[in-house]
């Protein structure tokens, strides 16, 4: 009873994200293929996440957070994972799937270890769906394991894995909020200055442009005019049932406006936008 409650409790972020990505599906139909979709996938990385709690923690040896991710755990997973992709996936995704079943395990656990490596330099995007899908759930448990990082604004990548943010968050604080980076790979958040690009630097505002859209009341494009990179922000103070790590998949048209207008994202998300 009490092992059930527990297990319960570790993947309630996990549902709570699953039922999100249904919810916006059927309010927001200029998304809803890519978030009917992404919630079959988020619903794979849930039951990873459960399986990955049942696995021995790696000894604590001072390691960062990529040198104890053990790609073995997590490829058993892999076919399973090509299954969902060719029988529900978009058609380019579906034919990378079906290109993967003819690998070796062996080739499967070098695209994972070479998402370790992506992820080990910030300069360079990561692109590989499959392997992120796989990496992140892991990561983000190892990341619940780390003693928390004390306030005040960290540096420019994620302080236990190195990744590039993939979002900004403003959770509530007093009479206004506290922003803070969501990582693109382990999914820590870490507080983060609100007049400061993440990218570069870049501290003067008036080269710090802001972006929204009226239908999309809680999130936003912040870019820099000196880098010419952009996170998208997630404005929990506007919307306390965002989950932003789902929220920002949605808000999609955001980002072809953004490429539009020269600018590029910091980190692709797991949806390739």
């Amino acid at each position: 009873m009490m092992a059930g409650a527990g297990a319960q409790a570790r993947n309630s972020k996990w549902d709570k994200r699953v039922r999100r990505a249904g919810e916006l599906a059927e309010r927001s139909p200029h998304a809803a293929e890519v978030l009917t979709f992404y919630r079959r996938v988020l619903e794979y990385q849930g039951t990873l996440h459960a399986a990955i709690f049942a696995l021995p923690l790696p000894a604590e040896s001072g390691a960062e957070l990529r040198e104890q991710l053990d790609v073995k755990a997590v490829l058993p997973y892999f076919a399973g994972l090509l299954d969902l992709v060719e029988e529900h996936g978009p058609a380019k995704l579906a034919s990378e799937a079906r290109a993967m079943r003819g690998a070796r395990p062996e080739q499967w656990a070098e695209a994972l270890q070479s998402e370790l490596a992506a992820q080990d330099n910030p300069e360079r995007q990561s692109s590989s769906f499959f392997a992120r899908v796989l990496l992140q759930p892991y990561a983000e448990r190892l990341a619940g394991t780390r003693p928390s990082r004390p306030p005040g604004s960290a540096g420019l990548v994620c302080p236990l894995c190195s990744a590039r943010p993939q979002a900004a968050v403003l959770h509530p604080e007093g009479d206004g909020g506290k922003r803070f980076l969501l990582c693109s790979f382990c999914l820590t958040e870490w507080e983060f200055r609100r007049v400061l690009c993440p990218v570069c630097g870049e501290e003067d505002y008036q080269k710090l442009p802001r972006y929204s859209a009226e239908h999309l009341t809680a999130l936003r494009v912040e870019a820099c005019d000196t880098c010419h990179y952009y996170v998208k922000s997630v404005d929990m103070t506007v919307d306390g049932l965002a989950e932003p790590l789902v929220d920002e998949v949605a808000a999609a048209s955001l980002d072809i406006w953004a490429a539009e207008q020269g600018y590029r994202k910091a980190q692709v998300n797991i949806m390739g936008f």
